[in-house]
């Protein structure tokens, strides 16, 4: 832990609390005194919340589980084939 060391943050409470209760900022010390409103802040982390990177979809893995299966499975009983002829 450490001690001394005063930050400021922004709290955004989760509309929809099954998941996530809030959403905790920490400033960077920069934007504290550029006099930036408390407006923008709220808004950049709003925005932030729901940017497209957090919407972004991630290939589906579980997709091609199917077709590697029956991959293997056909390379097995190939292997399986030969060496039962030979």
């Amino acid at each position: 832990m450490v001690k001394g060391i005063s930050r400021q943050v922004i709290v955004v409470h989760s509309p929809d609390p099954k998941l996530f209760e809030q959403a905790i900022f920490i400033l960077k010390d920069e934007a504290v005194g550029q006099g930036i409103t408390d407006e923008v802040l709220l808004k950049e982390a709003q925005k932030a919340i729901r940017s497209p990177m957090m919407d972004a979809k991630v290939p589906k893995l579980s997709q091609w589980g199917p077709v590697w299966a029956c991959g293997g499975a056909m390379l097995t009983g190939l292997v399986w084939l030969l060496t039962a002829l030979i």
